[in-house]
């Protein structure tokens, strides 16, 4: 891979800038990225997506902090663009406290046949809308050993800015499949030899601490407020809970995965 090289930039109208144009209108970058390429934002989100196999396309700073990629710049192997502040900001549309994006090519998602050999730990989410939720998700199972992540037909983007944001670049780090099959993939992925936890705040379902931990483990969730479909919480072994202080309702979804992640790797 080629180094990175600095380019100086001083029209938000130059052509080169295309990919980092309209950063917040979500219309305007569906019609721009479709399934060609996708946008980190921040720092730590680019040295991670220079350590991925994901090849980048272009990257667009803030002259005033370029000093902080440091030796990234000679791993890139993509021009990385400079510009004063007010260049970067009429391009990207709004203010972009953190000054740095970077473009990236997209790779097509694996099936979900494709991420399960040599895995130990699967998160399986089903209807997550949230860009959020799904970036905090993949953060918190990249710290906790989660090997893999499969995506029902209806979530969202896993590439999708504010995801990559929110997980910190660790989205892209991690093997993401996204089920042509569901709830069907659910039978495969029990099939290859992983027990299937239905994650569930039922009262009757359960206790996460109590809940034996198996060699493989799949454990699957729903979307805030409407959970699992009945559909897929028929397909797994077992219903399991966070036992929470039952004066609250519930607790956010990505929240869920980060404690039960934690818990699948107690002794």
């Amino acid at each position: 891979m080629s180094s990175g090289r600095l380019v100086e930039i001083t029209d938000p109208g130059d052509e080169r800038l295309a990919d980092f144009i309209d950063l917040r209108d979500p219309g305007a970058r569906r019609r721009r990225e479709r399934d060609e390429l996708f946008i980190a934002e921040g720092f730590i989100a680019v040295r991670r997506l220079a350590e991925s196999q994901y090849t980048v396309r272009s990257v667009l700073v803030d002259r005033s902090k370029l000093a902080r990629l440091g030796d990234v710049v000679d791993h890139l192997g993509a021009p990385v663009y400079v510009a004063d502040r007010d260049v970067v900001e009429a391009t990207v549309g709004f203010h972009m406290h953190r000054g740095i994006v970077a473009a990236a090519d997209r790779r097509p998602l694996p099936r979900v046949a494709d991420v399960l050999d040599g895995a130990t730990r699967l998160a399986v989410l089903e209807g997550l809308n949230d860009p959020e939720n799904l970036g905090l998700i993949a953060r918190t199972a990249r710290a906790f050993g989660i090997d893999a992540l499969v995506l029902d037909p209806t979530c969202i983007d896993p590439y999708y800015r504010r995801s990559v944001r929110v997980s910190m670049g660790e989205i892209l780090l991690l093997d993401v499949a996204r089920s042509d099959d569901w709830p069907g993939d659910l039978d495969l992925i029990r099939a290859a030899g992983f027990a299937t936890w239905a994650m569930t705040p039922a009262p009757d379902a359960e206790d996460l601490w109590d809940a034996e931990v198996a060699e493989r483990l799949a454990v699957v969730f729903g979307a805030e407020g409407s959970g699992l479909t009945a559909s897929a919480m028929h397909r797994t072994d077992r219903r399991v809970r966070i036992p929470i202080n039952p004066d609250v309702d519930s607790i956010n979804v990505g929240h869920a995965a980060a404690v039960t992640f934690a818990a699948t790797r107690r002794p």
